[in-house]
């Protein structure tokens, strides 16, 4: 019979469960990869049931707590929600079902956004329920009289992501048609509400301009991870680099193509 220090020992080997209404959480395990070179992922994308953002409170706890299930069967050591419309409505719960599992979200970046300089002018991109939230409402609430914050839903945006489509001239006439109210504004940051963003980077960089900042909380979500790991004394003692499987509800030989192409990307 194992003892503490073995069943502990074991469990560390396990692998880190990280899930996403689709491919965006990808950018999320990019900086888990980074901070934990390490460890073993499984990533389960729910392509088929995106964009979790528009669809009601209830579905979006449900199709969490299903794919936390799913990750949990798999031998999940903890639990990375790599989706800012999950995390809203999922993750408080779930740390009550699932009491001393190591479970980190994500929230927008607003804190780096907001204190990078005096008052700055501060534009938050997000999915419409992120945006309905009373979590994002709070966060804005926090730092509102230090910034001034502009949050835009932004419906559509991530089907581009999902459709591989990161660069197009059609991508750049949605985003130029979502930010050009904004463009007259002293803008001095944008912040990725959504996991999925950070994949069209380069084409907002493009129309806010290189002096503009943009912020998202990816890394910061991956070195809560690795702390919680760490306090659990769950790193993984391996001295090599961890592997990465995918699954995606889609299970598509193009979506898990796609998978490896994010994962490999410069962004």
């Amino acid at each position: 019979m194992e003892n503490t220090d073995q069943l502990t020992e074991r469990k560390a080997r396990q692998p880190v469960g990280v899930f996403d209404s689709g491919v965006g959480g990808i950018s999320v395990l990019r900086e888990l990869i980074k901070v934990m070179p390490n460890e073993d992922y499984i990533y389960l994308g729910d392509s088929k049931n995106a964009p979790y953002g528009t669809k009601s409170l209830e579905q979006v706890r449900e199709l969490s707590f299903h794919n936390a299930q799913v990750l949990l069967e798999q031998g999940a050591k903890g639990l990375v929600v790599a989706c800012n419309t999950a995390t809203s409505a999922a993750v408080r719960l779930m740390r009550g079902m699932y009491p001393g599992l190591p479970i980190v979200g994500i929230e927008p970046a607003l804190k780096p956004a907001a204190l990078q300089k005096e008052h700055p002018h501060v534009l938050v991109m997000a999915t419409p329920m992120t945006v309905q939230q009373e979590k994002f409402r709070q966060l804005m609430a926090r730092y509102e009289d230090r910034a001034q914050i502009y949050p835009l839903p932004c419906p559509g945006l991530m089907e581009f992501v999902e459709a591989g489509d990161l660069e197009s001239e059609r991508l750049y006439d949605f985003l130029r048609e979502l930010l050009t109210p904004y463009l007259t504004k002293p803008l001095d940051s944008v912040v990725l509400g959504c996991t999925h963003y950070p994949f069209a980077r380069k084409v907002i960089q493009q129309i806010v301009g290189e002096n503009v900042t943009i912020f998202d909380g990816g890394a910061g979500t991956a070195r809560e991870m690795r702390r919680r790991l760490a306090a659990a004394g769950l790193l993984s003692p391996s001295e090599t680099a961890g592997t990465v499987t995918f699954e995606n509800s889609l299970a598509t030989e193009e979506e898990l193509e796609l998978c490896q192409r994010l994962l490999h990307m410069d962004i």
